[in-house]
């Protein structure tokens, strides 16, 4: 295929040059403009950002007055149908603004880009730059050091203080970072490599589209890069009188995070950026929101964002009822007896093995081998034993016999094991020796068999029981089923856990909590779980607390957040080999940026050794003969345990060194500042210095430069040349080696058979190698093998979030809604004429009078304006009509009557001078429940009661659309995991998962519109004035999501929980779930007094007896 391409390159040209050719003009432009600026004044070149700003306001001053003109006359309309004609020409204007300023960016660019490149070159040859003071510069100077006052003149200095950290102004862009500027702007990937100053180049897209006023995002890694990047660049900016902040810096909802949102520029990290969003959605105040339009966002690291984050969703969680109800404590032993067993047996199994290959009996040596391999394809002495001469090829050999004629004859290989495994997939079984070991102690020998459902119905079926008894078993059975399936996929949680999961490899235990690592990165992903169970199941394996689980309050992919942005682009040193991904999810193409000085890094071809021992010792030699040459050496690991195994060696031949991994990711900083240093040796996971160069001294130049060691070969080539790219930055010398060995995870599962064969043909030694281009372009075959199984996998989730996603699109549609008020009416003007229309429907095609009266006093409480004559007499169409028309001023009346009886007690309590209230709660009853109406006191008084009308059916709305969404969230994860079990019937559970999601969505919609408008038509205000309180009275920061009839939550209290589960979501370090009791812990035969909300009745006895009846919302505890 590389054939293929080079002569296609040939032919037809390389994307990267012809990209490139494109851009010189715009380049040769920006220079031109940049010599002419040397001329201008300090307060001239400011001058410049005010006269594009004046251009864009120009251009579009038309399209703007439009837009407001529309939005005065949709203020005055009372129709809805005119109003949403109305809303939907300001959407399509405003698409025409969005193109409109696009232009205009596009023609001011060239001119924007030397304004910038003009004032980095006027800080680096200036230690400070005076300037007319401005009452932004004085507000700067007020708050910043780098700034000073002095009368009319505002004097600018070129060092500043970034993230604890004095810098002093050293950078002019580049031609080439120029280019990478272009690239950005377009909405593109640069692939720029390291230390070619891709946070310089930044600045000029950033500003360029900051002038529009709409908002840039600088999404990084981490809240270090974006606190150091905000301030280190964010001076050139200001200089220019544009805004800056970093949200990292601000708590969530609080109204300085809304200030940083609403910057010119704002800097934070792709998981706040992303919380945020759910937050906003979550939000029951104007005030709590903090986003504002999604309009242009470039990320830094961009893989590391867009590919390797995306793999895990973004969740808000909260405690679930049951959540701590689980069985991993009581299978742990059994599951624990089962692995060992296994281990026992095959160790034995693999002693034969090699005794019957060793006397070339490789059929049966073959046979055995294959059973240890389906077993425990993990287990080290297996792994070592491969990698001698012709092994390997054996047991392929046998695995490709017994997977013939899909897989006929593997019942023999796998009836001796107790479960089997494919690594690859992540998959585990359990056999049928298994299950009978498991049930050995059991009086029930089917206790973890699954009941045959359609068989079992069958049975029941014909056994002619009465419809009750025939029912009842049939509610047994599959009751059996859903505690038979849930046991089952927890003894399946368990078994990866204790095989699939090692320790300090794709985990860590830190503080007696399970902690992700990273498989890209190293590092700790903070509150990340693994779902299914499977993180409670490796909880059980390390003897911790066993979290309980939660439920899904809000979630959304990283892939869906971003591309709500109207214009993405992004930054990284390696992009190029996931470019098709880029562009298939996120439509974003990859331009590969030269580098200002030719690369001199020599990047060996790989080393290929046997065994990891004889691969471990070759390193730690290579290491001591760079140590010797005053080199400094960065070691590159794939895991914590192969770093800790590596140190161990290291200390073992006194070699002093530093080592950075998940468990001491926190001293990052100060090992990569020492890292170029003569003779340091350091080593890192795959994180190695993310965001930060390695700077070399001139001794360390001259003595040969970084020189990099990668102790294997990544799943990924992306993250390999992120190691080598550490090395040779702008044209430092360096060089780069991986070593490999057979036994390497991406050696055993993808390595290419022919380079085993070549070196069993060669005869080789331990100890020897073999080195060359055919073997390393292999390798990275077999990278690319594992490159789109990865791809395949973040589709798949992404193809499930897509379902999710259009879903949430409409819900957080209608809460938007409710929320500013603007679309309210119409919303509910439409929800009425949809649940019209189905009643009609559904009961015209029978004509069943009767049912229609029924469904519409009690959806409406209302009777029916139409006789029984008409119903049957008229058609479909006249019918809702006239149905729509007769409930839509019923409701006008019904809100008219409360504000007539809300108004007499809003007058009094407004009046009465020995109240101070500001805020106060209004209860509204539809005669089962109460829910609290929080508004402003002096806007109800003024508006006549208008206000208090408008909050009751935002509120509402609110509150019953969060309800609704939760359960559905709900429903949703259960319908992704049972799907799951579609595969063993040969169908795409992906399929199941769309046509089932849209049912259960349709059904929610249908449950939500008929509540929401019950509420609406039945709800009274009561009489009793004394039900009005001050809304400051009654505030609960308690985040558990607890209500009951009688005192339902006020919509200040709801907005205070959405803050406080929200808030949980990145504080202590952004954990994604947050667990919190629902119940006070109470002995089940502790006594508790519990109370009807209803009748007040009171009750003394057992928890255990009271349990039951607080499962019904009408009883509660009673605090002491």
């Amino acid at each position: 295929m590389s054939i293929v391409n080079s002569l296609l390159k040939v032919f037809l040209g390389d994307k990267s040059g012809k990209d490139l050719k494109k851009l010189t003009p715009l380049v040769d432009e920006i220079n031109k403009h940049f010599i002419g600026m040397s001329s201008l004044s300090n307060d001239e070149l400011r001058g410049k950002t005010d006269n594009f700003k004046q251009i864009i306001s120009d251009k579009t001053s038309e399209l703007v007055s439009s837009i407001k003109k529309l939005n005065e006359t949709i203020a005055n309309e009372s129709s809805n149908i005119e109003k949403e004609k109305l809303f939907s020409e300001v959407e399509k204007i405003e698409k025409d603004l969005t193109e409109t300023k696009a232009n205009i960016l596009d023609e001011i660019l060239p001119e924007a880009f030397a304004v910038v490149k003009e004032t980095a070159r006027r800080f680096y040859e200036n230690d400070s730059i005076k300037v007319s003071a401005t009452d932004f510069d004085k507000e700067i100077g007020s708050k910043k050091t780098y700034v000073s006052i002095d009368g009319e003149s505002a004097i600018w200095k070129n060092s500043w203080d970034a993230a604890g950290k004095n810098v002093l102004w050293d950078m002019i862009h580049y031609d080439v970072q120029l280019i990478g500027g272009i690239v950005l702007h377009q909405g593109k990937i640069g692939e720029m490599q390291t230390g070619e100053g891709k946070t310089l180049v930044s600045t000029l897209p950033i500003y360029l589209n900051a002038l529009t006023g709409d908002g840039v995002h600088l999404v990084t890694v981490n809240d270090y890069l974006a606190k150091r990047d905000s301030a280190w660049m964010g001076t050139i900016f200001e200089f220019h009188g544009l805004r800056v902040d970093c949200i990292d810096y601000h708590k969530p909802n609080s109204p300085e995070r809304r200030r940083a949102y609403n910057a010119d520029i704002t800097y934070g990290t792709n998981n706040e950026f992303g919380f945020d969003y759910l937050r906003d959605n979550m939000s029951h105040s104007l005030d709590d929101i903090v986003q504002r339009k999604h309009n242009y966002a470039i990320i830094d690291e961009v893989d590391s964002v867009l590919i390797d984050d995306a793999r895990t969703p973004l969740i808000i969680s909260g405690p679930t009822k049951d959540g701590d109800r689980h069985e991993f404590d009581n299978l742990k032993p059994k599951i624990q007896n089962l692995v060992s067993l296994q281990k026992t047996y095959l160790s034995n199994i693999l002693s034969e093995a090699k005794s019957l290959i060793n006397n070339s009996e490789n059929e049966n040596g073959g046979f055995l081998l294959y059973r240890v391999f389906r077993g425990l394809p993990k287990n080290k002495a297996l792994i070592k034993f491969l990698s001698e001469e012709g092994v390997k090829q054996i047991l392929q050999k046998t695995e490709n016999f017994y997977m013939q004629d899909n897989n006929r004859e593997m019942h023999q290989i796998d009836k001796e094991l107790y479960f089997t495994i494919d690594e690859k997939n992540n998959q585990i079984e359990l056999t049928e020796k298994g299950i009978e070991t498991l049930s050995k102690d059991l009086d029930d020998k089917d206790f973890f068999v699954m009941p045959n459902i359609a068989s079992d119905i069958s049975e029941i079926e014909n056994k002619g029981l009465s419809p009750e008894e025939e029912a009842k078993e049939k509610n047994d059975l599959f009751n059996d089923f859903n505690v038979k399936s849930e046991r089952i996929h927890s003894i399946n949680q368990l078994l990866k856990a204790f095989t699939l999961f090692e320790k300090d490899i794709e985990y860590v235990v830190v503080e007696n909590k399970v902690m992700i690592v990273d498989e890209q990165t190293g590092r700790i992903m903070d509150g990340r779980r693994y779902s299914d169970g499977l993180h409670q199941a490796i909880e059980a394996k390390e003897n911790v607390k066993i979290e309980a689980a939660t439920q899904t309050f809000a979630t959304i992919t990283l892939q869906n957040y971003f591309r709500l942005y109207s214009k993405l682009s992004g930054m990284t040193g390696t992009a190029i080999t996931e470019a098709g991904e880029f562009w298939e999810i996120y439509k974003l193409d990859v331009t590969e940026i030269p580098t200002n000085k030719p690369v001199v890094r020599k990047d060996h071809d790989d080393l290929i050794y046997k065994s990891k021992r004889e691969k471990y010792n070759a390193i730690i030699e290579e290491i001591i003969n760079l140590r010797n040459q005053k080199r400094p050496i960065l070691i590159g690991t794939t895991s914590v345990e192969i770093s800790e195994l590596l140190s161990k060696m290291l200390s073992r031949s006194n070699i002093n060194h530093n080592v950075l991994n998940a468990k001491l990711h926190k001293k990052e900083a100060d090992i990569v500042a020492e890292a170029g240093n003569p003779g340091v040796v350091t080593i890192a996971t795959n994180m190695a210095g993310r965001g930060t160069d390695i700077k070399l001294s001139q001794d360390v130049i001259n003595s040969g430069g970084l020189a990099i060691i990668g102790t294997e070969r990544h799943d990924s080539r992306r993250v390999d040349r992120q190691l080598r790219g550490r090395s040779g930055r702008q044209g430092d010398p360096g060089s780069s080696q991986f070593y490999v060995s057979f036994e390497d995870n991406l050696m055993r599962l993808f390595g290419q058979d022919r380079i085993a064969n070549v070196m069993d043909r060669m005869g080789l030694k331990d100890g020897e190698n073999i080195q060359h281009p055919m073997v390393t372009k292999s390798i990275e075959r077999a990278q690319k093998k594992v490159e789109e199984n990865n791809f395949g996998i973040r589709k798949r989730l992404l193809e499930y979030d897509d379902v999710m996603n259009s879903q949430r699109n409409i819900i957080y549609t209608l809460r938007k809604n409710a929320l500013r008020g603007d679309k309210l009416q119409i919303d509910i003007s439409n929800i009425m004429f949809d649940t019209i229309e189905e009643i009609i429907r559904s009961n015209k095609a029978n004509n069943n009078y009767k049912n229609y009266e029924f469904e519409l006093i009690s959806t409406f409480s209302m009777t029916s304006p139409i006789s029984e004559s008409e119903f049957l007499d008229l058609d479909e169409e006249t019918l809702i009509t006239k149905l729509f028309n007769e409930l839509k001023t019923f409701y006008a009346n019904k809100k008219e009557l409360n504000r007539v009886i809300a108004l007499p007690v809003i007058k009094n309590v407004f009046e009465n001078k020995s109240n101070s209230f500001k805020r106060i709660v209004v209860p509204f009853t539809d005669g089962k429940k109460v829910i609290n109406i929080v508004t402003d006191l002096e806007k109800s008084y003024e508006s006549n009661g208008e206000n208090l009308i408008q909050d009751f059916e935002k509120s509402i709305s609110l509150a019953i659309i969060d309800e609704k969404w939760k359960n559905h969230l709900r429903k949703m994860d259960e319908l992704k995991q049972s799907v799951q079990l579609a595969v063993h019937e040969q169908k795409d559970p992906l399929l199941i998962y769309k046509f089932e999601a849209y049912e259960l969505f349709k059904s929610m919609i249908h449950i939500l519109n008929k509540e929401l408008l019950s509420f609406l038509f039945k709800s009274n205000l009561p009489n009793n004035q004394g039900n009005i309180r001050d809304a400051g009275s009654n505030m609960n920061t308690n985040s558990d999501y607890k209500t009951s009839k009688e005192e339902s939550l006020n919509s200040d209290q709801l907005a205070e929980k959405a803050r406080s589960i929200g808030a949980s979501a990145s504080q202590n370090s952004q954990k994604v779930e947050t667990v919190t009791r629902e119940l006070p812990k109470i002995g089940r035969n502790e006594k508790v007094q519990i109370q009807n909300s209803l009748t007040g009745e009171l009750r003394t006895l057992k928890f255990k007896q009271a349990e039951r009846l607080l499962q019904n919302n009408d009883w509660e505890i009673k605090k002491n």
